[in-house]
């Protein structure tokens, strides 16, 4: 079985230093988890996740102002299903259990949970999925300055198990239709409990819930800053690498060359920055590259020019997991190579980030799944002698753009839409050869071109053009065609976990698809990608 993200592995980062106000969020598989992480921190808050089998090492490690359970596919009545450790019930310190997490808060301490299937004392059977009013039944620290009593409010449940008899100490503060107990209360502990998950955009007073939780309840200031996080991470870098040597594999995305530049400030010239140029960038993107790190910054860069290493293995390739995996197996050897040429080096950094870890591993127990493999998660070789550094593996994406503000990247570096490790190789579903490459380049070339011309680009979240395996007939002047069919993806987010398509006019996606079909020779239609995520991924593959 996989380990969990946030498990410790032979050679993974030392434990984080404790901040002086931090919030523990023990998580029990939810993939909305993260975004729990997210809106203590909009609250100027410092908060870290750990899977519910590591919490109370985490507790006594960090020594939180505060604890957030999360919710869970699990269901609380079922034998094995997870727990909280006691010692977080006795710690004397505020607790916030959200859905799951509501759940087995009331079970541990001699509450009664039903599943959804049965009829309990209440007559209600069943969950909630989706949106549902909440009618608020009375005063709770948690509403103070936002819900008074009386008033009905919008949230968002999804849940099957309903808790049918609260545990003693705690009290109803507010009730919905399909869950008596939406909302539990015991002010002498300050442990509350919501059915509801305020976490996500969906209930609109959420983040201002989590906030009052973790500034009135907990007593913190939230002054957390990315400037703290800058210095804490450096001392942090500086203590794991002492003397030894870094290598940082740069992929031309924002996140390595974050990773690159701020551990370069805490340890100078011990770092050398590794470009593998494995022919599956954009446009110029290799140039820039490596102009930005030689010219702008003089970090030790060594270039490998790597496409035909790549581009070989990756013939007959068309499972993209299998393309993914090889893609990453290979970065790893060609940093092999590169530390041996170097004369050996003790670490391997990289630009991971919180959703890449979230989305590549299962969580410890079997509740959640991985959705895909990241190319930068998942550790070394063993013959590798070198540790992980990871100083961006707690980040969301915003939080990699600020922190490059912070230290100091060009703007239009720092803006840069994401892009992945595999780049265009999961851009190009079935086969890569550098023919599709190339076509692929010119059209998500003109595409952004477009974009940017229409003042569009910071609008958007991720924009890209995707070549797909099809092909369809054509009239070009009085002949026919018959040539591939480029798909268009834009979409809105603000962390990459979950994402709307961008709404473009017509009249947009009229004028780039006739220059795409009338300049990129092998395209003849073009299509837009409407999907959101969830269901669907923002990459295609």
């Amino acid at each position: 079985m996989s380990a969990h993200p946030w498990s410790p592995a032979p050679g993974d980062s030392p434990p984080h230093q404790s901040h002086p106000e931090s919030i523990l969020i023990v998580d029990f598989g939810s993939q909305v988890t993260q975004l729990i992480a997210r809106r203590v921190r909009e609250a100027g808050v410092y908060s870290e996740i750990v899977p519910f089998t590591q919490a109370e090492a985490a507790f006594r490690r960090m020594r939180p102002k505060g604890i957030i359970l999360s919710g869970s596919p699990a269901s609380v009545p079922e034998d094995g299903s997870p727990r909280a450790p006691q010692m977080l019930f006795d710690a004397g310190v505020p607790i916030l259990g959200i859905c799951y997490g509501q759940q087995v808060m009331t079970h541990q301490l001699g509450g009664e949970v039903r599943p959804g299937h049965e009829t309990g004392a209440e007559g209600l059977r069943g969950g909630e999925f989706g949106r549902a009013f909440l009618t608020v039944t009375a005063d709770c620290a948690l509403f103070d300055g936002l819900w008074q009593v009386g008033e009905r409010h919008q949230v968002w449940m999804s849940h099957g198990d309903k808790v049918t008899r609260f545990a003693p100490g705690f009290e109803i503060v507010a009730t919905s239709d399909g869950a008596p107990f939406a909302v539990i209360a015991d002010e002498a502990r300050r442990f509350y409990g919501t059915q509801f998950h305020p976490e996500v955009v969906h209930t609109p007073d959420g983040g201002r819930l989590i906030a009052n939780f973790v500034r009135h309840v907990c007593g913190l200031s939230g002054d957390w800053t990315m400037a703290e996080f800058r210095k804490n991470k450096i001392a942090e870098i500086r203590a794991q690498v002492g003397d030894k040597r870094v290598i940082c594999g740069l992929s031309g995305g924002v996140d390595s060359a974050v990773a690159a530049v701020l551990i370069h400030e805490a340890i100078g010239d011990q770092l050398t920055c590794v470009f593998v140029d494995h022919g599956l960038m954009r446009l110029n993107e290799a140039v820039e590259v490596v102009t930005l790190f030689r010219d702008h910054y003089n970090i030790p860069l060594v270039h490998v020019e790597a496409e035909d290493l790549f581009l070989g293995g990756l013939k007959g390739l068309t499972d993209p997991e299998a393309k993914r995996k090889f893609i990453g197996k290979t970065f790893i050897d060609v940093f092999e190579a590169e530390a041996k040429k170097l004369g050996g080096a003790d670490f391997l950094a990289q630009g991971t980030l919180y959703p890449d870890v979230i989305e590549s591993v299962s969580f410890t127990g079997g509740p959640s799944v991985t959705i895909k493999s990241h190319h930068n998660v998942g550790g070394l070789p063993e013959r590798m002698n070198m540790a992980l550094v990871e100083p961006l593996r707690e980040l969301f994406k915003d939080e990699v753009r600020e922190l490059g503000r912070e230290l100091g990247l060009p703007e239009a570096f720092v803006g840069r839409h994401p892009f992945p490790g595999p780049g265009l190789a999961i851009r190009i579903p079935g086969e890569v050869t550098k023919e599709r490459c190339n076509i692929l380049r010119k059209a998500d070339a003109i595409y952004l071109e477009e974009i940017r011309n229409a003042g569009l680009y910071d609008a958007i979240w991720q924009a890209f053009a995707v070549l797909l395996p099809v092909k369809t007939v054509g009239v070009m002047g009085d002949g026919r065609t018959y040539d591939s069919v480029c798909a268009l993806r834009a979409v809105t987010s603000t962390d990459g976990m979950t994402a709307d398509v961008f709404p473009y006019d017509a009249s947009f996606l009229t004028r780039v698809a006739t220059r795409i079909v009338n300049e990129v020779k092998g395209i003849n239609r073009v299509v837009y990608d409407y999907t959101s995520k969830p269901p669907g991924t923002i990459e295609w593959e």
